[in-house]
């Protein structure tokens, strides 16, 4: 990817171009995945080979290790600490936050994380096989590299933020569903949150899991943020506190685990309902 871009992005028709790394990548990632399954799927060993590749596109534990880093680093260091933590997870300007902001930020990339980073490599995984999860992986780390809206890559890698906004379209809707059913008591005021709120968010999936997030954590999250020394304005998911804290990212924690959890039984008794028929 970043050779490609480096030779294409410049000169004229800068879309077609980005559309067309793209297309490379895309099919650089497919086709490896269709030879293996296709080797791999006639035995019940290559099947288990299978899931083992597959597991390495879900980055459950990962996500968890780094959100829990910034409610340890909180505890332990107070607000220095937390801005260094949350700076592994986010792209705002951690300098601009304070302890809430911190603890928000943190909460934020845990629900949109849970989203692009679980769900949706899942859901391709069940749809497409191997090489539908490899597929969305691709197209995910494409949108984190060329996906931005700025002077550089706006033509370049248009193709990319709108390719990721489609893949990810049923997983934010999904997730968002999984986080309701896990907070219990909270389900209702997750999921008015989400009927409320998401369609306000600036993006057409992320919206989805944090407003339920907040709901489920009585937690008031997104809005207005500095990245890159510029402010970008946002709506406001949820109608709880803005005051967040240590205490919220572990109860965030908790509700994320849960919904893992209840994603693994939905998806094994689909499977179990499939092997059956």
């Amino acid at each position: 990817m970043s050779g490609l871009e480096a030779r294409l992005n410049h000169g004229a028709a800068r879309r077609l171009k980005g559309a067309l790394t793209l297309a490379a990548l895309l099919t650089a990632a497919i086709l490896p995945m269709l030879a293996l399954q296709d080797v791999l799927a006639g035995s019940r060993l290559g099947f288990v080979a299978l899931a083992l590749a597959a597991s390495t596109m879900l980055a459950q534990r990962s996500l968890y290790t780094h959100v829990n880093a910034v409610a340890d680093a909180l505890d332990a260091e107070g607000l220095e600490g937390g801005r260094r933590a949350v700076a592994m997870i986010v792209g705002r300007d951690p300098a601009a936050l304070d302890e809430a902001g911190v603890a928000r930020a943190a909460i934020e990339s845990l629900a949109e994380n849970f989203a692009d980073g679980i769900v949706a490599p899942l859901f391709w995984l069940c749809v497409a096989g191997l090489p539908g999860a490899a597929a969305y992986k691709a197209a995910n780390t494409a949108d984190s590299m060329i996906g931005h809206r700025d002077a550089r890559y706006e033509d370049f890698g248009w193709a990319a933020a709108r390719f990721d906004d489609l893949v990810n379209l049923p997983a934010s809707r999904l997730a968002a569903f999984w986080l309701a059913l896990a907070s219990g008591g909270r389900a209702g005021a997750a999921w008015r949150a989400v009927k409320r709120d998401a369609g306000a968010h600036r993006s057409p999936n992320a919206g989805w899991p944090e407003a339920a997030m907040a709901g489920a954590l009585g937690l008031k999250l997104n809005g207005p943020r500095a990245y890159g020394g510029a402010m970008v304005e946002d709506a406001f998911m949820g109608d709880g506190r803005r005051e967040a804290t240590s205490a919220d990212i572990r109860a965030g924690l908790r509700l994320y685990v849960r919904a893992c959890l209840i994603q693994f039984a939905a998806v094994a008794a689909l499977a179990l309902a499939m092997a059956g028929g």
